[in-house]
């Protein structure tokens, strides 16, 4: 049976200009997450992406391919290509996971599958120390983990959270300031599953952390679609064929 593949899609603009930051990620923070779950036995090929090269890299036959896709932005979504989002967004809808990963909640990818801006939070990036609550015990997503865990220093994000009712809530995070936050959100969009998880500011070695790489490595198992596309190349053409997970 065919293994999990993998796209992970990361800015790599901070990296680029921001030398804490590059000192903090030296492999990008896309390769901080593809790191994360590369080592689980069920994946397969992992595929990072920036925006400099997610036209070439993110094509439908690249896509079509793909069974979880990783997203992290913040400064850039505006420069993301359209045409890479449309195509993201149809293969959610025939199954493909996706996993959107801190201010990834105003990417153009997100907000299309919402149907809502999904950015009017409050937020300021002050060190505070965060508590994440599981909410949903005995989910997948928190497998590993106990009824909450800490994060030393985080970007600050507050309600309100501007998207559509979560299909289920997994984790609210509490900051030292006072704000809560839906930090950990479900929804199924067609045949497909995301996951909104927002702690990884590219100022904070989140990425690093066991337990928010337990999250990830987690969500990427719940996110795997049941039935995955599978082409086989007989020389005259391409033949598609749907296998059950295990």
């Amino acid at each position: 049976m065919r293994k999990i593949n993998i796209a992970v899609y990361n800015e790599n603009y901070h990296e680029q200009h921001n030398e804490h930051v590059a000192k903090l990620y030296p492999d990008g923070i896309h390769g901080a997450i593809a790191a994360a779950v590369k080592n689980e036995p069920e994946v397969g090929d992992i595929i990072t992406a920036t925006l400099d090269d997610h036209v070439s890299v993110l094509t439908p036959e690249c896509l079509d391919n793909i069974d979880v896709m990783f997203w992290w932005g913040h400064l850039k979504h505006g420069d993301v290509n359209d045409e890479v989002v449309r195509y993201i967004c149809k293969r959610v809808n025939e199954g493909m996971g996706l996993i959107v990963l801190h201010s990834g909640h105003a990417s153009k990818v997100f907000r299309k599958l919402m149907g809502t801006p999904a950015s009017n939070i409050r937020w300021r990036e002050s060190d505070d120390r965060c508590i994440v609550w599981v909410v949903a015990q005995g989910h997948p997503i928190v497998e590993g983990l106990g009824e909450c865990f800490e994060v030393p220093a985080e970007e600050t994000y507050g309600e309100q959270f501007g998207i559509p009712d979560p299909d289920e809530l997994i984790f609210i995070s509490w900051f030292e300031g006072g704000e809560v936050f839906r930090s950990g959100c479900t929804f199924r969009r067609g045949a497909g599953k995301i996951f909104y998880f927002q702690n990884g500011h590219e100022s904070y070695p989140a990425y690093y952390q066991k337990e928010i790489k337990t999250v990830l490595k987690n969500a990427m198992h719940w996110a795997c679609p049941y039935e995955r596309k599978i082409t086989y190349d007989l020389g005259g053409g391409n033949a598609k064929a749907k296998v059950p997970k295990k």
